[in-house]
């Protein structure tokens, strides 16, 4: 493992709720990072870590490479990679993001 993917590895496993994105939860830079965030708040997460890919070329690619998924954003929840917000919106109107957070 390579120091990048040791970076993005360590985020991952530090974190309960990681989400890699474009921007901040307080200032998304895309559409797809703006839903994952309101999808997360909808869901009552209080401790949501993100990371802007923007602002590190060696993660943005790193990322991609890490979970074998091309597009961003990317949520890992305790450790485990769940999806980009097109999957985040299908398990939370299913509910079953809800209890994936809260299990």
């Amino acid at each position: 493992m390579d120091a990048v993917q040791q970076r993005i590895d360590a985020m991952v496993k530090g974190h309960r709720v990681m989400l890699f994105m474009k921007g901040s939860a307080q200032f998304p830079m895309c559409g797809f990072s703006g839903r994952a965030v309101q999808i997360l708040k909808a869901c009552g997460v209080q401790d949501l870590q993100t990371f802007n890919v923007l602002d590190d070329a060696e993660v943005r690619q790193g990322i991609k490479d890490y979970a074998n998924w091309p597009t961003i954003p990317q949520l890992y929840i305790k450790g485990e990679f769940v999806g980009g917000s097109d999957i985040m919106m299908v398990m939370y109107e299913s509910g079953e993001l809800q209890q994936l957070l809260n299990g």
